[in-house]
């Protein structure tokens, strides 16, 4: 019996708001977290497997593995839409609402 072979993604900068939720997507997905490293934006030889006392500075990477490349591609296609759709409700907020509207 042939051992299953493992693809890879990376995916870098992450916001620290949304690690968790994607760690979860990455779950029910069939993936697993390889590695989650926090790097220094400043020092690129300074980087904790852990989230240090003060992460500011700091970019969230992870690795993330599964036997099927599908897997990997549904969890990246939902990271981008989840980034897609707080951009847009950021953008939204932006927009100063209209005084006096009338038909």
């Amino acid at each position: 019996m042939g051992k299953i072979q493992n693809k890879y993604l990376e995916i870098k900068n992450i916001n620290r708001d949304i690690v968790d939720w994607l760690e979860g997507i990455a779950e029910e997905n069939n993936c697993r977290v390889e590695r989650k490293e926090w790097k220094s934006k400043y020092n690129s030889y300074v980087v904790y497997d852990y989230e240090p006392f003060c992460s500011e500075g700091f970019e969230i990477n992870l690795l993330l593995s599964s036997p099927d490349i599908a897997y990997l591609n549904f969890t990246k296609y939902l990271y981008k839409e989840k980034l897609t759709t707080l951009e847009y409700l950021n953008n939204c907020a932006k927009i100063p609402a209209i005084k006096n509207f009338s038909l």
